[in-house]
């Protein structure tokens, strides 16, 4: 199995991977996202260490299911070789209706037929009225017109 765009990126295959992840992570479907990864991928995210796609798919449900009207922007931030930093930032609400924008970067490492192989991400989470929310759009994948990071300030 092979994921294209291919190692080594450049400024345009690093942007495509990277709108790839947003879009596939939008989708909020755990399955979907997991094939983007090696079987053996492995990630650490906050404090949650996953191993493997299956784990992948279990990690992703438990955090769908708390985390409601999901909507994810993505960011290059830079790139190298094999590698791609993004910073992100979604919003969501807990089952309480509590909305939140959670702020992240992100390490990407893949093999050479483009699946992701290590994930690291550091995220922190900021309570926000529901008034102050950003990412407007039904679900799904973000609409090209709407803002991304850079241009909503974030």
């Amino acid at each position: 199995m092979s994921r294209p765009p291919f190692p080594p990126f450049d400024a345009v295959t690093a942007m495509q991977k990277t709108r790839m992840a947003e879009d596939a992570w939008n989708s909020q479907d755990p399955a979907r996202v997991a094939l983007a990864y090696t079987p053996q991928s492995l990630w650490r995210n906050r404090t949650d260490f996953v191993h493997g796609r299956e784990e992948i798919v279990a990690f992703l449900t438990r955090k769908w299911a708390q985390e409601q009207d999901y909507r994810l922007i993505k960011e290059v931030w830079a790139f190298a070789e094999n590698r791609i930093a993004v910073r992100f930032a979604y919003e969501w609400h807990n089952a309480a209706g509590q909305w939140f924008r959670s702020y992240g970067n992100e390490n990407w490492e893949f093999d050479a037929a483009g699946l992701m192989q290590r994930r690291h991400a550091s995220i922190n989470d900021l309570p926000i009225a529901s008034a102050d929310r950003l990412f407007h759009w039904s679900g799904g994948r973000r609409p090209d017109a709407h803002p991304g990071l850079s241009e909503l300030g974030l």
